[in-house]
């Protein structure tokens, strides 16, 4: 029989009885917990509003929240090797927490550090008022299959005026903004976003595909006010957020470690000074990131073939293992003794690999403890069965974590 002892005492869920505790054997031979159950809500917008920024592949705002709230106390420091769009920091801020992260995509910081710094509406108002809508220079590329000709005009004027503001050492808090919120309006299937009807805003179809998509839908690029937008996604962004949330996020953006480097590799962080990691790597080769993010990278003059070159993008199970093993080794240097670290690894390949399987001997390896295996399943949501996908057939809605502790 199993102990009922360890996982799921550590993990506090209000209903125990709720949850189905099996186990495993590790590679060093000590039987683990493996816990399944609801965790945290499945609803889409139970978070804060200002987590609303899409991207490809990032889980929701509950999963850190949970393990935060856990494992922290206010102004311990939060860390996350893999950034992504910046979910962890930011909801670290948001709880009093200090925060540390990582990307090898320049757009972690584009979409991070802006909501931290959070200005005010009225500033940003008069910013963008201060903006010129029109440029003597051109897009570089075609892309009269998403925008119509003036809103294409007011892109390309916005584009100029933040690369100008940065080459020149003058932006500041609000063209962060201005940027962050213009980058997620790029392209969706609603008139909230600058383009014509396109695929749902975490990826950006090819031009030939948005063309066959336009043609099937007997639709062309229509104006969209740039400036107008971008005002109204900032208003969703910070709906909702308190004085006390406002302060957080503001005190956490000044002491904000943000690196750009290999996770193996992010030697500006101090030895034994994280208390809590939050993170999820990428997946093997499933998900193609210069190919989601080629309009991003056009935007903010980011050349995304390289910077997918760098990203850990593995065909095997065992390269992807050896690429760990160097970040868990990061990891255990970094992480405080008593510390924990919360790797979500997922279901791919239609559920037939399971990484935690991969992530467990390498941990153990690198010198941490593993509690054991949490198993976070729940039904889909809106999302998910965009793509078809019914409910955790291929993993999709299940989070798989593997829990450490130093």
């Amino acid at each position: 029989m199993l102990q009922t002892q360890g996982l799921v005492e550590l993990l506090a869920h209000p209903n125990p009885d709720d949850l189905l505790l099996t186990g495993k054997e590790s590679p060093d031979g000590v039987d683990l917990d493996v816990v399944e159950g609801e965790f945290w809500t499945s609803s889409q917008r139970q978070g804060a509003n200002l987590h609303e920024i899409s991207y490809r592949a990032c889980f929701k705002p509950q999963l850190p929240e949970f393990f935060i709230n856990r494992f922290t106390n206010p102004g311990d420091l939060v860390y996350d090797p893999f950034a992504g769009r910046g979910t962890t920091a930011v909801e670290s801020a948001l709880n009093g927490r200090r925060v540390a992260l990582n990307d090898v995509n320049p757009l972690t910081r584009y979409f991070t550090l802006p909501r931290l710094e959070v200005p005010s509406l009225n500033a940003v108002q008069s910013r963008l008022e201060a903006i010129p809508k029109t440029s003597t220079e051109d897009a570089g590329i075609d892309l009269s299959m998403f925008y119509e000709e003036q809103t294409l005009q007011e892109l390309v004027a916005l584009r100029a005026y933040l690369a100008e503001r940065e080459i020149s050492g003058t932006s500041d808090d609000l063209d962060r903004w201005i940027r962050m919120a213009a980058t997620n309006r790029l392209t969706g299937h609603s008139p909230g976003f600058f383009s014509v009807y396109s695929m749902p805003p975490n990826q950006a179809v090819s031009q030939a595909s948005q063309i066959r998509i336009n043609e099937k839908r007997n639709q062309v690029p229509t104006y969209r006010d740039t400036h107008a937008l971008i005002m109204k996604k900032s208003r969703q962004l910070q709906k909702g957020l308190s004085e006390q949330q406002l302060k957080n996020l503001r005190d956490a953006a000044l002491t904000a470690q943000m690196f750009c480097e290999d996770a193996s590799q992010t030697m500006g962080l101090v030895d034994s000074s994280v208390q809590l990691t939050v993170t999820s790597p990428p997946f093997l080769d499933i998900v193609q990131y210069s190919d989601d993010n080629w309009l991003r990278g056009w935007f903010n003059s980011i050349d995304m073939v390289a910077v997918s070159k760098r990203i850990t993008m593995s065909k095997t199970i065992e390269d992807w293992n050896a690429k760990m093993s160097g970040v868990f080794d990061e990891l255990f240097r970094v992480t405080k003794p008593g510390g924990y670290v919360a790797f979500e690894v997922g279901e791919v390949r239609n559920g037939k690999i399971k990484l935690e399987d991969a992530v467990i001997p390498v941990g153990i390896a690198a010198g941490f403890r593993c509690i054991g295996v949490m198993l976070n399943t729940q039904e889909f949501t809106k999302t998910s069965n965009i793509w078809g996908i019914k409910n955790n057939s291929h993993g999709t809605n299940t989070n798989r974590i593997v829990l450490f502790r130093k």
